[in-house]
């Protein structure tokens, strides 16, 4: 059996039609849903793009422990575990950068965009945050995402016909800078708009004195049209390259996983960008789906709460590594050699056959030293762990003489999916439920990793 992994860096779980968005065009992600299990309640432990990557290759919580950096020379990764038994490649545009994460890999390719032309800044709008780098339009052709799928098309075709391999294709769309090629640029935008380009926002300090105010009400809506043009753009291109796996005839024999490392904040709570340390629902919710190649799990939607450390054990389970442990044939240094492959995360398959109803009955996220946040059916809670990131809003403080304390935060979703109306002072018996089952997680997950 072989697998797939699609990555897509930043992509809003709103913003897909799967997952009841009606104005954004996605039509081969949403059929990809219909062929496979779709998880509703999927959220990234570990913020932002790092720390997310580091649980998917671990299978391990981040948030209490270690932030953006590399991987650890200790870590056991699901690289290095796959590539004992099968052929495994990582191709990207992005993530190959990042120190550690090709390790164990046989393959690895770093793939940037082409052509395009060097445009002068001062045609887009002031507030942007270019801080004198130049823009680079590019065609559909030439875009970041149109070259991942390319190589990664390029890869699967030299296998020819080799079974037990292993792809993680990487796309950094649609991530920043949101300047999407014709005809993606104006799919969505207002025609009465009549401001310059906002493609990266600024998130320096004019639009940090300026909070949610800095961006027009029309600025921001601007803003969220090209992002929803670059969605588009990364569906039509993930369409080419599921419709080639089909025609190489890999698509009865692999587990395709697509999912993002996390959200994107599009003017929530006055933050564009993912700038601020909050894990609220915009950033920390992200699309899981996964497709299973006997139809296990078909048009199946779990409500169930999962996150980034479920998909090394759910990759290790379909190959059945699970069952045996780590293969002999690993070749790690002594120093992981001992450590034993032990993850936080579950495996998935048995919730996309029926056999199991939950793996876990909160979702955890957070920003290492910033932020601690946990969500139950119905509640999602807040706790900073320190003053240093929220100089931006005074509102959330509690003054006692010169001493600054974040204060938490608590919302019912159920009827403020949007996190709007801050419930501490309402409801505080919920908030302290919430805090005591957050910090018994993290106590209990202190303790396992101290233990010898």
């Amino acid at each position: 059996m072989n697998v797939i992994v699609i990555m897509t860096d930043s992509m809003r779980v709103d913003h897909l039609g799967c997952y009841g968005n009606t104005w954004i065009k996605n039509p081969n992600i949403d059929k990809l849903a219909s062929e496979g299990t779709v998880f509703e309640r999927a959220y990234s432990e570990g913020l932002p793009t790092m720390p997310a990557r580091t649980a998917l290759f671990t299978g391990r919580y981040t948030f209490p422990f270690r932030g953006w950096q590399p991987v650890d020379s200790t870590d056991i990764l699901l690289s290095e575990v796959v590539s004992s038994i099968h052929t495994t490649a990582l191709i990207g545009d992005e993530m190959p950068r990042f120190t550690g994460f090709s390790r164990g890999f046989d393959y690895v390719e770093r793939v940037r965009s082409t052509g395009g032309v060097k445009v002068d800044i001062s045609h887009y709008h002031e507030k942007n945050g270019f801080r004198g780098q130049y823009v680079i339009e590019k065609s559909s052709e030439e875009y970041a995402v149109a070259q991942v799928v390319k190589a990664g098309i390029k890869w699967l075709e030299s296998r020819n016909n080799e079974e037990n391999w292993f792809l993680w294709l990487d796309c950094f769309d649609p991530h920043e800078p949101w300047n999407p090629p014709p005809p993606y640029d104006k799919m969505y935008t207002d025609p009465r708009y009549t401001g310059l380009k906002i493609i990266v926002p600024d998130i320096g300090e004019r639009s940090r004195r300026g909070e949610a105010s800095y961006f027009t009400e029309d600025e921001t809506r601007h803003i969220r049209a090209l992002y929803a043009g670059v969605v588009t753009l990364v569906d039509e291109w993930l369409g080419v390259f599921l419709n080639r796996v089909k025609d190489l005839g890999f698509w009865e024999n692999t587990l395709i996983i697509y999912l993002s490392d996390h959200g994107e904040p599009l003017g929530e709570h006055g933050i564009i960008r993912k700038t601020r340390p909050w894990p609220y629902e915009e950033l920390s919710h992200i699309p899981l789906i996964i497709r299973h190649p006997e139809g296990i799990g078909k048009g199946k939607r779990v409500d169930a709460f999962v996150d980034t450390t479920d998909i090394m054990p759910t990759i290790l389970d379909f190959l059945r590594i699970l069952e045996s442990g780590i293969p002999e044939g690993v070749p790690m240094p002594q120093i992981r050699r001992v450590k034993p492959l032990t993850m936080h995360g579950h495996s998935l398959l048995p919730l996309l056959s029926g056999e199991i109803e939950r793996v876990r009955d909160y979702a955890y996220s957070g920003y290492y030293k910033s932020s601690w946040s946990i969500r139950n059916e119905q509640y999602s809670f807040y706790l900073w762990r320190g003053p240093r990131s929220f100089k931006t809003q005074p509102e959330l403080y509690r003054f006692t003489g010169r001493m600054r304390t974040p204060k938490p935060e608590e919302y019912d979703l159920e009827r403020d999916l949007f996190e709007k109306d801050n419930l501490i002072n309402k409801e505080p018996q919920i908030a302290d439920f919430l805090e005591l089952q957050l910090r018994r997680f993290v106590d209990n997950l202190t303790q396992a990793s101290e233990a010898p």
